[in-house]
């Protein structure tokens, strides 16, 4: 079991060393989304960067916006993430951020996952979803369709009761670590990523 954290732009500049020296093993970094146009995070290349020289192990992730809801869309927003993702060599997973699709179209939702995730997949990529345990992975979505990805759950004040198999959850999104001003993401991690990667050679590796 690991202890992480996950940040993006809002975060500002971190001091990545005194965030190492606070226990973090760690950081899923947002590299980019398609919810305001289809943007790079302005801090992804020089998060990672920081957070791999303090000895933090490094994922990704992608906020898609509400118009991905069908397998075309889930296609394109892979591909988008797919050349954020040539920049760097990641040991965690690359995620996508499924947010902002409604709730009345489970089955496209459900779709634009899977195609999302089968298209990474196809470029060795280790893919999962992130997700809330209930409005998340239960409301906007089909778990049952969506076994053969690794999930990242979000569920404040529990562990994940809807979701039954799950490599990360994150557990507060009010947390402190030293060397982040303001509040941060809190995660844990239940499987030995770096070693399943580098061994399977994913992600760059």
């Amino acid at each position: 079991m690991s202890n992480g954290i996950d940040v993006s732009r809002w975060q500002g500049t971190i001091d990545w060393q005194k965030v190492k020296n606070a226990g973090t093993d760690f950081a899923i970094i947002k590299a980019g989304g398609s919810d305001a146009g289809n943007y790079q995070d302005k801090n992804f290349i020089m998060n990672v960067w920081l957070a791999t020289l303090a000895g933090i192990h490094c994922g990704a992730y992608y906020f898609v916006g509400k118009n991905c809801k069908s397998a075309a869309e889930g296609l394109e927003n892979a591909k988008r993430f797919e050349k954020l993702l040539k920049q760097v060599v990641l040991e965690y997973p690359v995620y996508l951020d499924f947010e902002a699709p409604d709730a009345t179209n489970k089955k496209g939702n459900t779709d634009a996952c899977i195609a999302f995730c089968d298209y990474l997949e196809s470029k060795k990529y280790y893919v999962g979803i992130y997700a809330s345990d209930i409005s998340g992975f239960k409301d906007r979505l089909d778990i049952t369709r969506l076994d053969a990805y690794d999930k990242w759950v979000a569920r404040y004040g529990s562990e994940p009761k809807y979701v039954k198999t799950y490599g990360m959850w994150q557990y507060s999104s009010s947390g402190a670590v030293d060397g982040i001003a303001g509040r941060v993401d809190m995660d844990i991690s239940y499987k030995d990523y770096p070693t399943i990667i580098r061994n399977a050679h994913l992600n760059g590796f």
